[in-house]
């Protein structure tokens, strides 16, 4: 295709990142796009894969039609709905807790929620979220322990948890059950 027929993504990516408050390092997290890729397609310095696209425009919440600003003769949707397999995900150092972002990419910063399980003897350790912020734990399957402020609270299947996320706090599983949770925070 040729330059003046291209699709300008670079910038129309910057500006829907912008928009949103998004900083390059949580784009990347949210599409499983590196940090280094998203510049340089921002900056027009590289052609995206079809698969790059598409996970960008996932992690957007949008058809890649509108993300590319390519007329859809369908009109807008009205259900999106993300795969399972385009969900991004965050883990642990110990590899043990793994967080699939649910949350739309335009909530970041105001509401955010994950689909959380952790393997018998994972923790999830946070550092202090933003001022005022508060987390609310719900026990899907198994028991997870909370900590915060040298407080240690077991939250058993069903139960849900609310406590400051504005402090160092961890999420762990101290029991031999594999355990699923979802996590909301708010900001």
């Amino acid at each position: 295709m040729a330059d003046d027929v291209r699709p300008p993504l670079g910038p129309r990516l910057q500006k829907l990142r912008k928009e949103r408050r998004l900083t390059l390092d949580t784009l990347s997290q949210m599409s499983g796009v590196s940090r280094s890729m998203l510049s340089q397609i921002e900056r027009g310095q590289a052609n995206p894969t079809v698969a790059t696209v598409w996970a960008l425009a996932d992690a957007l919440h949008m058809d890649i039609s509108e993300l590319l600003q390519v007329p859809n003769a369908k009109g807008p949707r009205k259900i999106d709905v993300a795969a399972s397999s385009l969900t991004p995900e965050m883990r642990s150092d110990d590899g043990l807790c793994v967080l699939k972002v649910l949350s739309p990419a335009d909530r970041v910063g105001s509401v955010e929620w994950y689909q959380l399980h952790v393997a018998p003897g994972g923790v999830l350790r946070s550092e202090p979220h933003a001022r005022g912020s508060m987390e609310h734990l719900t026990v899907l399957k198994g028991t997870l322990t909370i900590e915060a402020v040298q407080e240690r609270t077991e939250v058993p299947q069903g139960s849900t948890a609310r406590y400051a996320a504005d402090i160092p706090h961890c999420i762990e599983n101290r029991t031999a059950e594999h355990a699923e949770a979802i996590l909301v925070n708010l900001f």
